[in-house]
């Protein structure tokens, strides 16, 4: 039997469906010489620093920079049962060999390999590549199986990745937070991401707006403007020089201009123009398309390019036609798709476009949620403008000279709609539309015209500090940062990849370093802080892109995984000599104002007081030592605050007058802190000998 293995439940019956296996059991489903699984995400993944000392358990700069010399690997508790299935039916004896289905891209082949390896897995695999999970994609892709060496790149530098990842990680983040007292989070893409984002709000915070006059001439329907006067003196003298006066058509400078259609889209293009058009963030985009991917309504999500290949032609044509009956946006516009713009087989990789499939023509559209209906139309749109006719329009510049003075006034003239004719119908069934400047129409002038009299205004205005970060302007923000160290022949992939942008910001939400302010993405208190500590080889998106297509030239052979691993190394550790010991005004940078009575045990950071209890300010850490707990409270006693202090400190405290049914009177007893990493802090009693 054939053992297929999936990275999602969803994908792996949308798989065993076209095989034939559709008899379920435990965790997976067989028949027609078929077993078919999943994997539920990442099952397996590198083990915490805890697993290779239990002192690393605690965070101490002392035992910096921790680099395994060899990597254990883990299977999360909450998905154990799965690991055990996946397992065992690897070593079923009825198991001849195997095939990856896991995602076709860096991370799903990540996933695979891991759980493969832990399980210790010998028997032969193949790979499935594919790019949609329609039922004739799916087919096509058994009938055309890869070897497995022809991804073995793939996953070296996927493991590179998560191998470089924890080295920056755990280091980085244990090296902050024990100089700070703080848990302070440093990522290899998201610090980088990060900083970008604080360097944009000091300049907005710095900037200093500065007052300028334009200055308007009319005669008519023509208006002509003189911009950007420095002083309003100088202005209205201008403007008193001109009212009245007659002026001459100096020159009329027509000039034709094409627009050509948009790519279709990748990834970020995607995220970009869903947070512009529908507000949704990066994650819910990628959320959104995952899903439709999943129903067979969209190809593959996470891709980098723009393009398809020629043979998909005839399926284009095909989807086009769909979308045209099927999306109600579209109803009625008829198209001859131009299909050579869009592709092009040099620029698809390992996946091509974004585009819908086939399966909607026997989609209800309406059945499905609201928030994927935008996203469908959205593709649809791009697609049918992609294979538009070019966007045709005259553009004219006029000047006006009047007593000595010039004024200009620009204008066109739409020659052909082309591909915008398409956009401008969707853009027309948005609830919130695009507001866009309507067109200076000019009226018909030739040079040397005359203008008897022309009348003069002046108006005020004020420079404009940059405007924050949207997720739109951050994700194109992240795809070219650090592209100009690079040579235009390189390999340019910025901050992260598509599959990873949408979480990088969201982590930096949840980890309190940024907040969203309406559709703007703005740096915290803490944010602001954090890029002030740390060093520029950190907060740099230079090094980080370098280090993507670093990662990107493992997957070509270009490069050697080894050698990146031993620079990151190298970089980690002259990291930690750098920053041996702070001033005490400095590593209290981060003081909230609350009390602090000693480090978490679990991840080093201040532990508060609280409203009867005593808690661990590291985000997501659950550390907490209540006053009025069982095990105090059985003795009579509260856990003050002088005691959690000593319990912190030494790990123990003496503690007098503790009661007991069993005698009548009071005894003394040494109070241990026994925590277990688990929800509720257990204590433990000794006696003096």
């Amino acid at each position: 039997m054939i053992l297929v293995i999936a990275e999602k439940p969803s994908v792996a019956q949308s798989i065993a469906k076209v095989l034939g296996a559709v008899s379920r059991k435990d965790g997976y489903l067989e028949g027609n010489n078929y077993i078919v699984s999943w994997c539920v995400g990442h099952l397996v993944g590198l083990a915490d620093a805890s697993s290779y000392d239990e002192r690393y358990a605690k965070w101490r700069y002392d035992d910096l920079p921790i680099v395994p010399e060899e990597w254990l690997f883990e299977v999360p508790k909450d998905k154990a049962q799965q690991f055990k299935v996946l397992r065992d039916l690897m070593r079923d004896k009825r198991v001849t060999e195997l095939v990856c289905a896991t995602d076709a891209g860096r991370e799903g082949e990540l996933i695979f390999r891991l759980v493969y390896n832990k399980a210790g897995c010998k028997k032969p695999f193949k790979r499935l590549w594919i790019s949609s999970l329609e039922d004739a994609a799916i087919r096509e892709g058994f009938r055309h199986l890869h070897d497995s060496s022809e991804y073995d790149r793939l996953y070296e530098a996927a493991l590179s990745r998560s191998k470089a990842d924890w080295i920056v990680g755990i280091n980085g983040t244990r090296l902050f937070s024990t100089l700070y007292n703080r848990k302070l989070v440093v990522g290899r893409v998201q610090t980088p991401t990060l900083a970008m984002l604080v360097e944009r709000d000091g300049k907005i915070s710095t900037f200093k707006k500065e007052k300028y006059f334009n200055i308007h001439v009319s005669s008519g329907s023509l208006t002509a403007d003189m911009e950007k006067i420095k002083t309003e003196d100088e202005a209205k003298t201008i403007a008193a020089a001109c009212d009245k006066k007659q002026a001459v058509v100096s020159s009329v400078r027509k000039e034709t201009k094409t627009v050509n259609p948009p790519k279709l889209y990748d990834l970020t293009t995607l995220q970009r123009e869903a947070n512009r058009y529908y507000g949704f963030t990066a994650q819910q985009t990628l959320d959104l398309v995952q899903s439709l991917y999943e129903k067979k309504l969209l190809t593959y999500p996470r891709t980098d390019s723009q393009f398809i290949t020629d043979d998909m032609g005839g399926t284009a044509r095909s989807v086009i036609d769909i979308i045209c009956r099927k999306l109600p946006v579209f109803d009625g516009i008829w198209l001859d798709p131009n299909i050579e713009r869009i592709t092009n087989n040099a620029k698809v990789t390992d996946h091509h476009a974004i585009l819908p499939t086939v399966q909607l023509e026997k989609q209800d559209i309406y059945e499905l949620p609201q928030s994927e209906q935008k996203i469908l139309s959205l593709v649809g749109m791009r697609l049918l403008a992609a294979t538009g006719e070019k966007h045709i329009y005259d553009e004219t510049q006029i000047t006006l000279s009047c007593e000595g003075y010039e004024f200009k006034s620009k204008g066109k003239t739409v020659v052909q709609e082309g591909w915008k004719t398409v956009e401008q119908r969707f853009k027309a069934a948005l609830i919130t539309k695009d507001k866009e400047e309507p067109e200076n129409m000019l009226p018909a002038v030739s040079e040397n015209d005359i203008l008897s009299t022309v009348f003069s205004s002046v108006t005020e205005h004020y420079t404009t500090p940059p405007k924050q970060y949207t997720e739109d302007t951050l994700l194109s923000a992240m795809e070219t940062a650090g592209n100009e160290a690079f040579d235009d022949d390189t390999e340019k992939k910025g901050l992260g990849t598509p599959a990873t942008r949408a979480g990088i910001i969201e982590k930096l939400v949840k980890s309190g370093f940024i907040e969203r302010k309406g559709k703007s993405l703005v740096p915290t208190k803490d944010g602001n802080n954090l890029i002030c500590v740390l060093p520029e080889q950190i907060t740099s998106p230079t090094m980080t892109a370098e280090w993507e297509n670093t990662l990107m030239e493992i997957e070509r052979g270009n490069a050697d995984a080894d050698t990146f691993l031993k620079g990151i190394v190298q970089m980690t550790g002259d990291l930690v000599k750098t920053y041996p010991f702070l001033s005490d005004a400095e590593a209290n940078r981060f003081e909230s104002g609350k009390e602090v009575i000693g480090k978490c045990p679990r991840c080093g950071s201040p532990v508060y007081v609280g409203k009867g209890n005593y808690y661990c300010s590291g985000k997501g850490c659950s550390f907490c030592m209540w006053e009025d707990n069982k095990f105090f409270a059985s003795k009579k006693k509260k856990l003050t605050k002088k005691i959690a202090k000593e319990l912190l400190d030494k790990g123990w405290c003496r503690v007098t007058g503790l009661y007991t049914p069993k005698k009548p009177q009071l005894y003394d007893a040494i109070i241990k802190l026994d925590d277990t990493g688990g929800k509720y802090i257990s204590f433990k009693m000794e006696f003096e000998k």
